[in-house]
């Protein structure tokens, strides 16, 4: 038996990478149209990506700096979208729905916990 293909499929090469780029690109600004966390994490990230790079002593201290940054962004792309995922399901107050939420946002502060981690470890030395 045959699983069924899924409509979205089939292109490959060059057209693939295109239409994956157009993807990430609309992705980034729903992002950042809906979501206040996003908005306020690239402002942050616009902020402290220059301030790595001057206070960075080596490519290595910066590329760390700026990776828990952008790691930040990543991990709330992820929570927001469980949660678009979810409230498309139901709007209901549910105990599964909770724990996903719950757990999408710890998700964040971990993430948000490791660039103060990262960033110390690397200003201390």
């Amino acid at each position: 038996m045959t699983e069924p293909i899924s409509p979205f499929k089939g292109k490959t090469g060059l057209q693939r990478i295109m239409n994956a780029a157009g993807y990430s690109w609309a992705g980034l600004g729903a992002a950042f149209k809906h979501e206040d966390a996003f908005r306020q994490e690239v402002f942050l990230l616009a902020l402290l990506v220059p301030l790595a790079v001057y206070l960075g002593d080596s490519g290595i201290e910066r590329a760390l700096m700026i990776a828990a940054l952008l790691g930040v962004l990543i991990v709330e792309l992820l929570n927001s979208a469980v949660e678009a995922a979810v409230d498309r399901v139901s709007l209901e107050r549910h105990p599964l729905i909770k724990r996903a939420k719950d757990m999408g946002s710890a998700a964040v502060m971990l993430s948000l916990a490791n660039v103060v981690m990262v960033w110390s470890l690397v200003l201390i030395g």
